[in-house]
């Protein structure tokens, strides 16, 4: 299973208005101050897009640093937390976004109350969001910029572009970006330390380097009906809030026969998700919002807190066991 299968599989997808993309894009990043387009609006509140009616979009990314900030600076696998608005030139027609009011559905009570969902990623990962090419115009900018970045569907998208989108390769294409944060993390990261014995009730862990953890189901216990976790690895790392890139290591496992069914170390190493605003399942936000970087955390997740009326992903009636290294956040 690949990268973006497992973020699928984890996350609850944002809604695109417009699928653009067949698959990601890819190409060389093209820059002029020649921008068509004007933008209102500091980093950190949602910008207002504004576009002449007699505007032609360049044949060439256009990218355009509307604010610079003096954070860290986004490297070429550096993970991420964007906020974003796009729009087609022509008729204003979105192309999705950060800043849309968060609503209730596909996100727990407490996400909706709290923090906005960000797009977290890794730089060099395909997104479902935003076109590859979009995204490497935030290499090398640093946490704090707002960036604006037009061209045609052709430049930005190319040969990647869904034909059913209605939007045709000449069209002119938006995006602002703001880099809320970004941080180099390696990922064959893993917590470090003495691993506590599991709890009464808990699956046994084995956890062994670089590579996916064993988890044991306890023999002839039933699963719990309440979420239940447990650290067995304290770190000394920032605290998890709601809202931050959480970067971590995991195994999943089904509490019912034992058998994994995901993780990290199967494929491209350390993974990042948004935590604390329903972009995953309850389980993690319940479960991880609170801990440390540093610390392996497990949890055993019933239905209700994990995939409980989404039969496509295969695991809506079972409780899930994970064991999560968090190695980072961003």
């Amino acid at each position: 299973m690949n990268h973006t299968k497992n973020a699928r599989r984890l996350a609850a997808a944002l809604a695109v208005p417009v699928l653009l993309l067949t698959a990601a894009a890819c190409g060389s990043e093209e820059k002029s101050s020649d921008a068509k387009v004007t933008v209102q609006g500091k980093f950190g509140e949602k910008p207002e897009i504004s576009v002449p009616k007699d505007a032609k979009p360049s044949d060439k990314m256009v990218v355009t640093v509307l604010t610079e900030g003096s954070g860290a600076t986004a490297e070429k696998t550096s993970f991420v937390r964007l906020d974003f608005a796009g729009q087609t030139m022509k008729d204003n027609k979105p192309l999705g976004g950060t800043w849309a009011t968060q609503e209730k559905s596909g996100a727990s009570a407490s996400a909706a109350a709290g923090p906005r969902r960000q797009l977290v990623t890794q730089l060099g990962q395909p997104s479902q969001e935003m076109p590859a090419k979009v995204l490497e115009a935030v290499v090398g900018k640093k946490a704090g910029s707002r960036i604006e970045v037009e061209g045609t569907a052709k430049a930005l998208i190319g040969d990647q572009l869904n034909p059913q989108s209605g939007v045709s390769p000449e069209d002119g294409l938006v995006w602002v970006i703001d880099v809320v944060g970004a941080q180099k993390v390696d990922t064959k990261s893993e917590a470090k330390g003495e691993q506590a014995k599991p709890e009464a009730g808990m699956p046994e862990v084995k956890a062994e380097p670089q590579k996916a953890a064993t988890i044991t189901i306890p023999s002839g216990e039933k699963p719990p009906t309440d979420l239940k976790e447990q650290v067995l690895i304290k770190g000394t790392g920032p605290e998890i809030k709601a809202g931050d890139g959480l970067i971590a290591q995991y195994t999943g496992v089904k509490w019912e026969d034992g058998k994994k069914f995901d993780s990290s170390w199967d494929h491209a190493g350390a993974t990042a998700f948004q935590i604390g605003t329903g972009s995953v399942v309850q389980g993690w936000d319940k479960g991880l919002v609170g801990k440390h970087v540093g610390d392996r955390v497990e949890l055993v997740i019933p239905p209700k807190f994990g995939y409980e009326g989404q039969p496509q992903s295969g695991l809506d009636k079972n409780t899930l066991v994970f064991v999560v290294d968090i190695v980072g956040k961003v």
